[in-house]
């Protein structure tokens, strides 16, 4: 049964999902210290599969949905960020840009539904472009390059694409989902890593890896994927979405925090300027249809 408000404690749960989300991208930029980008993610989705696979039921949903959102979320989403913030891209900047998910999954279901786009929904996209613009126009600065913007909104469109699959295997139990996914994360990850790394250069990144980096790799694969998921979907189980949802857009704020505190990176007006207009965006799209059901109801 959902709670139409949310408790003390329950609030502070969803605050530590976020803030793990958010944090996550300064999490990656150290584990690429002494990790290749790809090898670095076969590593993050080998401990999320293992040993929780034998723990979790396998989702009644068909084999070729789970590989289909697994190949995304991990060669596609995850592969793609972790060679942008590889020197193309700050972790901050990383984080806010590819929330931009939100306006690649709503196009890819109005084209799969065949909907018609709402004029709220054009006003979100263009503001959130704006923001886009401003960091391309900052493109000379060390924090984001052309091929990073690239990268990352090649992330973002995985990840939508993975929204797709994970919405069409309806109401499942989004931990054993994501975990029984990874098992088809790896393999592709793998092959790009010997392709493109190359075995020595994989054998080196693991044997110079310290306790800094196994500990990014466990916060990526346990705290980011199994404490993450499984607190959301409890919080969602408990609560409607619509209260739950809305939380994850700080994640770009604990995102762009954390780079500034860990790792000094700047936060100069421009920058500010970009997440205002990308946030601001998701912000309509999410609120806007709730505004007008609310003054409606009026």
């Amino acid at each position: 049964m959902h709670r139409s408000t949310l408790p003390l404690s329950h609030v502070l749960l969803a605050l530590a999902v976020v803030a793990v989300w958010g944090t996550n991208f300064v999490v990656i930029r150290i584990g690429l210290d002494h990790l290749p980008p790809l090898t670095f993610a076969v590593l993050r989705f080998t401990f999320a599969l293992a040993p929780a696979v034998f723990f979790l039921k396998r989702p009644a949903v068909p084999w070729r949905n789970l590989a289909a959102y697994g190949v995304l979320i991990g060669a596609g989403q995850f592969g793609l960020l972790y060679i942008a913030i590889n020197g193309f891209i700050s972790p901050g900047l990383a984080s806010l840009v590819v929330q931009t998910q939100v306006f690649f999954t709503i196009g890819l279901a109005m084209w799969l539904s065949k909907e018609r786009v709402r004029t709220f929904q054009i006003v979100a996209l263009a503001l959130a472009a704006a923001g886009l613009a401003v960091i391309m126009a900052h493109n000379s600065d060390a924090s984001a390059t052309p091929l990073g913007l690239i990268l990352i909104l090649g992330a973002a469109a995985s990840w939508a694409g993975g929204n797709a699959f994970s919405r069409a295997a309806g109401q499942v139990n989004m931990l054993a989902y994501v975990v029984w996914a990874s098992l088809f994360s790896v393999p592709p990850l793998l092959i790009l890593a010997l392709a493109f790394e190359g075995p020595a250069r994989m054998i080196e990144g693991v044997r110079a890896a310290d306790a800094a980096t196994w500990a990014a790799v466990l916060w990526q694969s346990v705290g980011n994927t199994l404490f993450g998921y499984a607190a959301w979907g409890w919080l969602l189980s408990r609560h409607p979405a619509a209260t739950i949802t809305p939380m994850a857009m700080l994640v770009p704020v604990f995102g762009m925090g954390a780079s500034a505190i860990f790792l000094g990176e700047s936060l100069p007006a421009w920058k500010l300027l970009a997440a205002a207009l990308v946030m601001s965006g998701l912000a309509l799209n999410i609120f806007w249809p709730r505004l007008q059901q609310r003054l409606a109801q009026a």
